[in-house]
């Protein structure tokens, strides 16, 4: 009888699940969006129950449309949006209060005030990441100063915080735990002492009561409840998205790069069994842990990737369906001239302005929608070869050999040949797309899978990789170089609009 893994892939927008056989192949998919809620400007929400009922939805549904036994699955792999941070009773399992997004920003403030009382540098220093409201401890703050009780009872044991991986293998298991990777984005863990760090929950005002325990990335944790799937299957991988991705898309060598072009973009280095510090502000993050030994990372993190094509989509009107955008961006030579800075949400790596915002920049009477939907499509090629440019320097100042060879790339923006291609141009090295795009999911599945033996090593994985087309930059030095200098000064012009 055919064996499977099964990866939940928890996203920003939408709950996935797929299932994968022993060669790393997709043999079934399904997915279901959820709603996402805007309740004052610059807040993201979303409702912890549409989370776990959308993805044990598609997890019941991918199992069904594909006639697999739950008992024919090995393990589940859990992979998800990152930084998002909920918290629930621990008794009864409920959320005592909306989800807050990575992309929200009504902790901006907070981080002004830690940064204005000189915190900024030993923030960075214990968690390798940027004072910003993206990620979970300032939301953390925040959601036990406003729920009311919620700090009395988190003291007291009687809450539970948790990014979605934590609340998704609660909701599967009962357990109450975290993997290293998602740890590592909450900005209150020490990445070179691999535990919660005292000086930081000290600093945000976090009860340690509400931590979940951590665990490796690859290691049996729970079974999930017989009653969800007819079978108690072991959760036995946990990633978040982008460690995943770069997991699944096989970058386990030092010096590995890929980039995931989803709702935002992420682009991540392998950096090996040891930290580099960025002098460029980037994030300096656990990658994973597998059978005791850490893998770090290095990520930028641009906000706005795909969703500046849904904000075509959905904010001007332009196009029906996001897979419009390449045909129109097409139908045009280049942009004429129109840049776009998609700061919506404020401008992460390596700017982290929380106060920018998006702006049009160029305009002429000749311009068109076409002329627009290019400059959207070719702003997230700009985010990202900002990101490698700051990589770089980075490597180069920690006098690690390390060079860059090719960018891995993946995610639904990854199908947009015209937006490959520029980004092989911008560059200047080749972007390679794989044969399995879905490389977060991969990820989690390998990281599962490697836990229950059904796959032995490190190097079986990476053999299973292969390229789909590879895209060789064509774009000479001198017109790159003047791109990025009109990039550049879009974007000075975009930030500190808001006060």
């Amino acid at each position: 009888m055919k064996k499977y893994i099964l990866a939940l892939d928890q996203g920003t927008t939408s709950s996935r699940a797929i299932l994968f056989d022993h060669q790393g192949r997709i043999c079934g998919c399904a997915a279901q969006e959820f709603p996402q809620h805007f309740p004052h400007p610059g807040w993201v929400e979303h409702d912890p129950m549409d989370i776990w009922h959308s993805q044990l939805a598609v997890a019941r549904k991918v199992l069904a449309d594909n006639h697999v036994d739950a008992h024919d699955v090995l393990a589940i792999g859990v992979t998800n949006q990152r930084e998002t941070t909920l918290m629930w009773d621990r008794k009864t399992g409920e959320p005592v209060a909306p989800a807050i997004v990575w992309q929200d920003r009504r902790t901006a403030a907070i981080c002004d005030a830690l940064r204005a009382d000189g915190k900024a540098k030993k923030i960075t220093d214990i968690s390798g990441l940027e004072l910003d409201a993206y990620f979970s401890a300032t939301k953390l703050k925040w959601l036990l100063d406003h729920v009311p009780g919620a700090r009395a009872r988190a003291e007291q044991g009687g809450l539970a915080f948790g990014t979605v991986d934590s609340w998704l293998v609660y909701k599967l298991t009962g357990k109450h735990v975290t993997d290293v990777s998602n740890a590592a984005r909450t900005m209150l863990f020490n990445i070179h002492l691999m535990r919660w760090d005292y000086d930081l929950l000290h600093l945000f005002g976090i009860p340690e009561q509400v931590l979940p325990q951590i665990v490796s990335s690859s290691e049996e944790v729970g079974n999930a409840h017989h009653s969800l799937f007819g079978a108690a299957i072991p959760v036995a991988g946990i990633a978040g998205d982008q460690q995943a991705a770069t997991f699944g898309q096989a970058c386990l060598q030092p010096g590995m790069v890929k980039n995931t072009y989803g709702t935002g973009c992420f682009m991540l280095m392998h950096l090996g069994k040891h930290p580099v510090a960025s002098h460029n502000r980037l994030l300096t993050t656990v990658g994973w842990r597998v059978d005791g030994a850490t893998d770090y990372l290095l990520e930028g993190s641009v906000f706005m990737g795909g969703a500046t094509v849904q904000w075509l989509r959905d904010g001007l009107g332009i196009i029906q369906s996001s897979a419009e955008v390449e045909a129109l961006a097409a139908s045009v030579p280049d942009s004429d001239g129109v840049f776009m800075v998609p700061a919506f949400v404020g401008l992460g790596a390596p700017h982290w302005d929380a106060y920018a915002r998006g702006a049009l920049f160029g305009l002429s009477r000749g311009s068109t929608r076409a002329h627009i939907a290019r400059a959207a499509v070719e702003a997230i090629a700009y985010q990202s070869a900002e990101l490698m440019a700051a990589m770089q320097k980075d490597v180069e100042a920690s006098h690690r050999a390390m060079p860059l060879i090719e960018v891995r790339a993946d995610g639904g923006a990854a199908r947009n040949d015209l937006l490959m291609q520029f980004q092989a141009d911008l560059l200047g090295v080749p972007v390679v797309r794989p044969k399995v795009t879905e490389t977060t999911a991969l990820g989690a599945a390998y990281l599962a899978g490697l836990a229950v033996g059904f796959w032995d090593s490190q190097e079986e994985i990476a053999a299973q990789w292969v390229c789909e087309r590879r895209f060789e930059p064509a774009m000479s030095a001198e017109r790159r170089s003047e791109l990025l200098g009109k990039w550049s000064r879009a974007v000075e012009r975009s930030k500190a609009w808001e006060e």
